[in-house]
């Protein structure tokens, strides 16, 4: 029986002050009183395969256990090891240290809790005692029998061999078959004894700590050393294995490593229910996207795969513990897990200042006696371990072998420290730290400040100064309907010519080939015209190629994929696509007609008539012309879009294959926002040609040609216009029945969408962010991350008929504060700032007017009663939010549609803002295609991209001839501006975005297109007010 009263701690003997839960070399703490009351029994099983009993007070933290255990031992350096056990629901996890073990071992009569390896350091020369090398080499002598540490033939041999020769000497093959007989060290040994007999003939003279150290050398350089898998699936569904080691997050497939996080590009660790999230940092050299997720069995074994992440970062990146987190003063959200116990760094320090004496200790399965040899020598920790024997030293390593010190130098290169929020970090064998809590750059480290999109990250650190070197995380790369481009398959795939690309194994936006030296770029801007209306024109043709791409995703790829499968009506199909591909052919000489224009425009061909050609106005005015043969075509496009909305309404096979559509790369904007491309470029024709007539003096030559085109066009923008309105609208509402679920029938004739956005409810459980829904004649409140299909439920209604709207900012106490007063609920909601708020007021009263001069009061909405008449259990399950939710995930496992989790309305929830369709209709209209230059806040060089503005969203690809986008976005809630001397940018036409720590750089190549670009990117990241769109159009009804 172990008796914890009778061991003296470690920390102890070597002469440390003791600590219980804190660091132990944390000077000045004392122990908390070991807890009085009834005492329990617990079985420890050793790495050995002895069993001893403890007895430990109930209420006592599990590190009154782990110690009694460390002393028993006489164990050192017992941070690298740790107590696992089946909890009650049969799921293996690790003893916390700082709770109390009667609520974590509930049966300990029936539980056998083991003590094993828990922290696996890349080098085991880092391991200075011999008595720590004993036990890891007992934890590999398990793996192999267990089968968990799999490697080929010659190094299972090899390390048996190294076993046998610690457990019974030197060779001699009698006593060698019969050990091999009587023990199985690997499930085929039969096959092996031979080998197992030649590599034990050539250690001879192998002292059991040789052996040891030996085993641990090959051991080391295995990919599975180390690694306990844990199963998951990806977004695909496809079975794969996750794994935590000291380097960071490994995906393997079976036993194969796919891919690996390392630390350094980890940004944040956190789960929501049975996901595992990992949010990375930008990288110059990959595509990942942002935020990648693993579906697990379920929330425990997310939440224990979680805990086993941040324990690891915190145990090898981390100078010294992390501080506990202030408990919060009344609602606590995310776990209060955090790493307990000493870093490696401290372990290193603490054990080279010991000074330690010699103590004997058992090898239970060998017939030597051994002694530690470590004496302490600090400037040469390694001093007794011995070199590899020349025979060993020969041997090749047959598969499954890394390189020598392949995993210590990779550790080695790697710099940054996670949340787990995530920062720089070194060697921890680095000089001793100052006092205070520091990361392993030396920069102190701070509980994480309020993360973009209101994460609810878990328990993990954050440097105070360094900002990350290319803060791009809202480049996701799995997104849709405004927020970011077409999916990216999470399936690895370890064929190089599988074209899907993935997360796991996939190339990077950031292509270091497109790059231009500043000299290249300005001499190419003196080459080129510097005429206002050469860049406008060039605007028409920059366009054009993206309104081109457009036409294809319906005329090419859609046109093929229906015709792959029988899914659609033929009655539908002949009504989209003859009226596609006459359009398609139409522009695509339009544009060849453009680009020869400019090329004469700048001089590239026929120099000496360039003076003729340096106008627009007339090809303009040639095609424009020619369009209106098309007009019977453009009138198709809305019948088009109804005709397309009904069928999938009314075929679940049709619905299913738009949606399967939607998700490819090229799809990446809504489905039916492309069948509007044709009558938003209209829209776009005409700003042109104002803006060439506003331009251009009367006397121009290109001035009457201008001015007659613009004439034409705005003939079929008048003749269309109503058209537009109401289509605009019906595909709105549309796209908001995807994001919505519990309501009948939002789509009716009469009903227009107005406003949505995130508010703060009021109720008695405080402020709770619900997503509102404004139409012409009702407000619906719903909540996000309850369903499986990341949709919104509706919580309730408001009709706006009767309805009152009032400040109560003085009367709640609550900044932004409303009142909504309806005939049979009032609710108060607060907005994120004043002019939100306004925004609010300005529409719902507008709505409220709208519905008073309507025929009366609007119909049920809800599929079934709102939360209001459901049972007080039933409401705080529907508006509490899981106390792992992850705001700012991309993209999910289990949802029925994965693009649902990124549309405009994800984008205002996880920024607290709202958009108008005020807004969405400005935004039609501000549209811009063109090269930029962009550039990160901590990068040296600009990258040139092709960037598409549309839907409140930038889209970068590497040219304009890429099919699809590489990244994109959103820009609801950035700020633009000029960058400030104080920042450094010695360049002209150089604007600025920036959103909380996200910062970028975009310059243009000239004043015009700098002016562009600042126009309609304000029009995205500021609201227009409603006179403006009243004042433009007429209100439709559909």
């Amino acid at each position: 029986m172990g008796e914890i009263e009778q061991k003296p701690t470690p920390a102890s003997r070597l002469g440390a002050p003791e600590n219980s839960g804190i660091s132990t070399l944390e000077r000045g703490q004392k122990p908390p009183p070991t807890p009085s009351g009834k005492l329990m029994t617990v079985k420890i099983q050793m790495l050995d395969d002895t069993q001893e009993a403890f007895e430990v007070p109930q209420r006592a933290p599990g590190k009154v256990l782990f110690d009694a255990v460390c002393n028993h031992l006489n164990l050192v350096e017992g941070d690298y090891f740790g107590l696992e056990f089946p909890d009650h629901r049969k799921i293996v996890v690790w003893l916390d240290l700082l709770k109390p073990i009667v609520k974590q071992i509930r049966r300990p009569k029936h539980v056998v809790v083991k003590f094993v390896v828990k922290f696996f350091p890349p080098d085991h020369t880092q391991l200075q005692e011999e008595l720590t090398r004993y036990l890891f080499a007992l934890q590999v002598k398990q793996d192999l029998a267990q089968g968990r540490l799999t490697c080929n033939d010659t190094s299972a041999a090899l390390l048996i061999s190294h076993i046998v020769q610690s457990e019974i000497g030197d060779f001699d093959e009698a006593l060698d078959r019969e050990h091999l007989a009587k023990n199985k060290y690997v499930p085929q040994q039969d096959a092996l004894e031979d080998r197992i007999m030649e590599f034990h003939h050539s250690h001879v003279g192998q002292t059991p700590a040789e052996s040891d150290f030996q085993l641990l050398e090959v051991a080391r350089r295995l990919e599975m050393y180390g690694i306990r898998l844990h199963p998951a699936k990806d977004r695909e569904g496809t079975k794969i294995n996750l794994a935590v080691a000291n380097t960071g997050i490994l995906v393997f497939q079976g036993f194969t490593k796919i891919n690996a996080f390392n630390w350094a590009k980890v940004r944040k660790l956190s789960f929501k229910r049975k996901r595992f999230l990992i949010k990375l940092r930008p990288d110059v050299n990959s595509s990942y996207q942002d935020t990648l997720e693993f579906l697990m069995a379920g929330r425990d074994f997310c939440k224990s795969f979680w805990k086993i992440c941040v324990e690891h970062h915190a145990f090898f990146r981390l100078f010294e513990e992390p501080k506990p987190k202030p408990k919060p003063v009344l609602f606590s959200r995310g776990s209060s897990f955090r790493f307990s116990g000493r870093t490696q760094k401290q372990v290193l320090d603490y054990v080279k200042e010991g000074g330690h004496k010699k103590v004997q200790f058992e090898r239970k399965h060998s017939k030597i006696h051994s002694t530690r040899s470590l004496v302490s020598q600090p400037t040469a920790p390694n001093s007794e371990v011995p070199k590899q024997s020349p025979q060993s030293a020969s041997l090749t390593f047959g598969e499954g072998t890394e390189s020598p010190g392949g995993q210590s130098c990779q550790q080695a290169k790697e710099t940054k420290a996670c949340t787990l929020e995530l920062g720089p970090h070194q060697s921890p064998a680095l000089p001793k730290s100052p006092p205070g809590s520091k990361a392993a750059d030396g920069t102190t480290v701070v509980p994480p400040e309020e993360e973009e999109e209101e994460e609810g990250g878990k328990d993990g650190i954050r440097p105070s100064n360094p900002q990350p070197p290319q803060p791009s995380t809202e480049l996701s790369i799995n997104s849709q309907g405004g927020a970011a481009p077409a999916n990216v398959t999470l399936s690895p795939n370890l064929s190089p010519d599988n074209k899907q690309a993935s997360p796991l194994i996939s190339p990077l936006l950031n292509d270091q080939a497109c790059p231009r030296t500043d000299d290249e770029e300005e001499g190419r801007r003196k080459r080129f015209p510097t005429d206002k209306a050469y860049y406008i024109a060039k605007e028409v043709s920059t366009t054009e190629r993206t309104y081109l791409k457009d036409l294809e995703v319906i005329a090419s790829w859609f046109q093929s994929t229906v015709s792959k499968e029988d899914s659609m009506p033929e009655a539908l199909k002949s009504l989209i696509f003859p009226n596609f591909e006459p359009l398609h052919k139409f522009h695509t000489n339009f544009l060849k007609e453009i680009e020869q224009r400019l090329a004469l425009w700048e001089g590239r061909s026929n120099a000496h008539v360039r003076g003729d050609y340096q106008r627009i106005g007339d090809v303009m005015l040639k095609n424009i012309q020619g369009m209106k043969h098309l007009a019977a075509h453009l009138w198709k496009h809305s019948e088009a879009l109804e005709a397309l909305e009904t069928s999938i309404k009314g075929s679940r096979r049709l619905e299913h294959f738009c949606r399967d559509f939607e998700l490819q790369k090229v799809c990446y904007l809504p489905l039916n926002t492309f069948l509007l491309r044709p009558l938003h470029r209209l829209m776009h024709y005409k700003h042109v040609l104002e803006r060439l007539c506003k331009h251009h003096p009367p006397n121009h030559a290109d001035f009457r040609d201008c001015r007659a085109a613009l004439a034409e066009i705005t003939e079929m923008v008048a003749q269309l216009h109503g058209t537009m309105i109401k289509m605009e609208n019906f595909q709105k509402l549309h796209e908001l029945k995807k994001d919505l679920i519990g309501i009948d029938n939002l789509v009716t004739p009469g009903r227009e969408f107005i406003r949505l956005g995130s508010l703060s409810k009021l109720s008695g459980k405080g402020l709770q962010q619900r997503m509102f829904f404004l139409f012409n004649d009702v407000l619906l409140y719903t909540s996000r991350g309850l369903t499986a299909s990341n949709q919104f439920k509706v919580h309730g209604q408001l009709p706006l008929y009767g309805m009152t709207i009032e400040e109560s900012e003085e009367e709640w106490g609550v900044p932004h504060c409303l009142t909504l007063r309806g005939q049979r609920q009032s609710i108060i909601v607060a907005a994120s700032s004043r002019s939100e708020m306004e925004k609010w007021m300005e529409d719902i009263q507008m709505a409220i007017d709208l519905a008073e001069k309507s025929n009366g009061p609007t119909p049920e909405l809800l599929a079934s009663s709102p939360p209001d008449n459901k049972s007080p259990d039933e409401a705080t399950a529907a508006d509490q939010e899981s106390e792992d939710d992850l705001s700012a995930s991309r993209t999910s496992l289990e949802r029925q549609a994965p693009h649902r989790g990124n549309t405009m309305v994800h984008v205002c929830w996880h920024r607290s803002t709202s958009v108008s369709m005020v807004d969405f209709s400005i935004a039609v209209e501000n549209q811009l295609s063109g090269n930029l230059l962009r550039k990160f806040k901590n990068s040296n060089g600009w990258q040139k991209l092709w960037v598409v503005f549309t839907n409140f969203c930038l889209f970068f690809y590497k040219s304009h001839q890429d099919s699809h986008p590489l990244a994109s976005l959103p820009l609801l809630g950035y700020s633009l501006t000029i960058p400030s001397e104080s920042e450094n940018i010695h360049k002209d036409y150089v604007f600025k975005l920036h959103f909380k720590s996200h910062v970028y750089y975009f310059r243009a190549e000239s004043e015009y297109t700098f002016e562009r670009w600042m126009e309609v990117i304000r029009s995205a990241t500021s609201s227009a007010s409603r006179a403006h769109i009243l004042s433009h159009k007429e209100s439709h009804l559909y």
